[in-house]
Protein backbone atom coordinates (compact mmCIF):
# COMPACT_ATOMS: atom_id res chain seq x y z
CA UNK A 1 0.00 0.00 0.00
CA UNK A 2 0.79 3.51 -0.98
CA UNK A 3 -0.23 6.39 1.10
CA UNK A 4 -0.22 10.14 -0.06
CA UNK A 5 -0.39 13.49 1.63
CA UNK A 6 -0.73 16.32 -0.81
CA UNK A 7 0.25 20.23 0.31
CA UNK A 8 0.66 23.72 -1.39
CA UNK A 9 -2.85 24.06 -2.61
CA UNK A 10 -4.86 27.80 -2.54
CA UNK A 11 -6.28 30.59 -4.01
CA UNK A 12 -3.79 32.76 -6.15
CA UNK A 13 -4.33 35.67 -8.37
CA UNK A 14 -3.78 34.49 -12.32
CA UNK A 15 -0.28 35.24 -13.36
CA UNK A 16 0.56 34.13 -10.12
CA UNK A 17 2.38 30.88 -8.65
CA UNK A 18 2.17 27.94 -6.52
CA UNK A 19 4.17 24.83 -5.77
CA UNK A 20 2.24 21.49 -4.77
CA UNK A 21 3.73 18.77 -2.82
CA UNK A 22 3.64 15.15 -2.28
CA UNK A 23 4.63 12.92 -0.39
CA UNK A 24 4.13 9.23 -0.55
CA UNK A 25 4.99 6.66 2.11
CA UNK A 26 4.75 2.68 1.99
CA UNK A 27 5.86 0.39 -0.15
CA UNK A 28 7.31 2.64 -3.57
CA UNK A 29 8.77 0.06 -6.55
CA UNK A 30 11.64 0.72 -7.62
CA UNK A 31 9.96 1.10 -10.81
CA UNK A 32 7.25 3.86 -10.94
CA UNK A 33 5.47 6.82 -12.08
CA UNK A 34 4.42 9.86 -9.84
CA UNK A 35 2.91 12.80 -10.94
CA UNK A 36 -0.17 15.10 -11.14
CA UNK A 37 -4.08 14.67 -12.33
CA UNK A 38 -6.62 17.50 -12.13
CA UNK A 39 -10.31 17.69 -12.10
CA UNK A 40 -12.47 20.86 -12.49
CA UNK A 41 -15.84 21.12 -11.82
CA UNK A 42 -17.83 19.83 -14.30
CA UNK A 43 -14.97 18.07 -16.09
CA UNK A 44 -13.07 14.52 -16.53
CA UNK A 45 -10.01 14.10 -14.46
CA UNK A 46 -7.07 14.70 -16.74
CA UNK A 47 -3.50 14.41 -16.35
CA UNK A 48 -1.06 17.36 -15.61
CA UNK A 49 2.35 15.79 -15.68
CA UNK A 50 4.24 12.91 -14.89
CA UNK A 51 7.81 11.73 -14.06
CA UNK A 52 9.03 8.31 -14.27
CA UNK A 53 11.59 6.81 -11.63
CA UNK A 54 14.11 7.81 -14.29
CA UNK A 55 13.30 10.94 -14.30
CA UNK A 56 11.38 11.58 -17.81
CA UNK A 57 8.77 13.55 -17.29
CA UNK A 58 5.30 14.25 -19.68
CA UNK A 59 3.21 17.28 -19.34
CA UNK A 60 -0.25 17.84 -20.70
CA UNK A 61 -0.17 20.38 -23.58
CA UNK A 62 -2.01 23.08 -21.76
CA UNK A 63 0.84 23.38 -18.74
CA UNK A 64 3.98 22.99 -20.80
CA UNK A 65 6.34 26.06 -20.37
CA UNK A 66 4.28 26.78 -16.79
CA UNK A 67 4.06 24.00 -14.82
CA UNK A 68 7.27 22.32 -13.90
CA UNK A 69 7.46 18.52 -12.41
CA UNK A 70 9.92 17.05 -10.10
CA UNK A 71 10.73 14.15 -7.61
CA UNK A 72 13.10 14.09 -4.78
CA UNK A 73 13.76 10.31 -4.50
CA UNK A 74 15.59 10.44 -0.99
CA UNK A 75 12.24 11.88 0.26
CA UNK A 76 9.69 10.00 -1.82
CA UNK A 77 8.32 13.43 -2.64
CA UNK A 78 6.94 14.80 -6.04
CA UNK A 79 6.69 18.76 -6.76
CA UNK A 80 4.37 20.77 -9.24
CA UNK A 81 5.94 24.32 -9.60
CA UNK A 82 2.77 26.31 -11.30
CA UNK A 83 3.88 29.90 -12.93
CA UNK A 84 1.51 31.76 -15.02
CA UNK A 85 -1.70 30.54 -13.68
CA UNK A 86 -4.92 31.03 -15.61
CA UNK A 87 -8.31 30.74 -14.60
CA UNK A 88 -8.79 27.42 -16.23
CA UNK A 89 -6.10 26.04 -13.64
CA UNK A 90 -8.44 25.86 -10.91
CA UNK A 91 -9.16 22.36 -10.12
CA UNK A 92 -8.85 19.86 -7.55
CA UNK A 93 -5.07 18.30 -7.76
CA UNK A 94 -4.62 14.95 -7.35
CA UNK A 95 -1.43 13.34 -6.68
CA UNK A 96 -0.70 9.99 -8.52
CA UNK A 97 2.12 7.39 -7.83
CA UNK A 98 2.21 3.92 -10.18
CA UNK A 99 4.14 1.03 -9.01
CA UNK A 100 5.22 -1.05 -11.96
CA UNK A 101 6.25 -5.01 -11.77
CA UNK A 102 6.97 -7.18 -13.99
CA UNK A 103 5.40 -10.44 -13.88
CA UNK A 104 5.51 -13.63 -15.58
CA UNK A 105 1.96 -12.50 -17.60
CA UNK A 106 3.82 -8.84 -18.32
CA UNK A 107 4.09 -5.66 -16.35
CA UNK A 108 1.30 -4.80 -13.88
CA UNK A 109 0.56 -1.40 -12.62
CA UNK A 110 -1.00 -0.40 -8.90
CA UNK A 111 -2.05 3.14 -9.05
CA UNK A 112 -2.76 5.35 -5.93
CA UNK A 113 -3.75 8.41 -5.28
CA UNK A 114 -3.85 11.61 -2.84
CA UNK A 115 -7.59 12.75 -1.71
CA UNK A 116 -6.83 16.35 -3.41
CA UNK A 117 -5.96 19.70 -3.18
CA UNK A 118 -7.93 22.43 -4.36
CA UNK A 119 -6.18 25.49 -6.62
CA UNK A 120 -8.17 28.49 -7.53
CA UNK A 121 -7.01 30.98 -9.55
CA UNK A 122 -8.95 34.24 -10.12
CA UNK A 123 -9.20 36.51 -12.44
Amino acid sequence: QVQLVESGGGLVQAGGSLRLSCLASGSIFSSNVMGWHRQAPGKQRELVAVITSGLSTNYADSVKGRFTISRDNAKNTVYLQMDSLKSEDTAVYYCYVQNRRLEPRGRRDYDYWGQGTQVTVSS
